[in-house]
């Protein structure tokens, strides 16, 4: 029997755990530099960052972009 492993490096991490690991590691003013939005800049929560990157697909992939880069530079250290 063989297991199907899924291609994408971001199945099965919710959007919720990528903010939390990013806020927890690099902070809302790291992430406000890397990724220029209000919802990291002005204010930030989790739960408005979600709302918005939830109806903002190129924002969302900017953030998923953003974590993917750092484990991976992660890995390598």
């Amino acid at each position: 029997m063989t297991i199907d492993q899924s291609p994408d490096p971001l199945h099965g991490i919710t959007l919720k755990a990528i903010l939390e690991l990013l806020v927890t590691e690099l902070g809302w003013e790291e992430m406000g530099r890397h990724i220029r939005i209000n919802c990291f800049t002005d204010n930030p929560s989790i739960n408005s960052s979600l709302k918005f990157l939830r109806k903002t697909p190129w924002a969302r992939k900017k953030v998923e972009e953003l974590y993917l880069d750092f484990s991976n530079f992660r890995s390598k250290v």
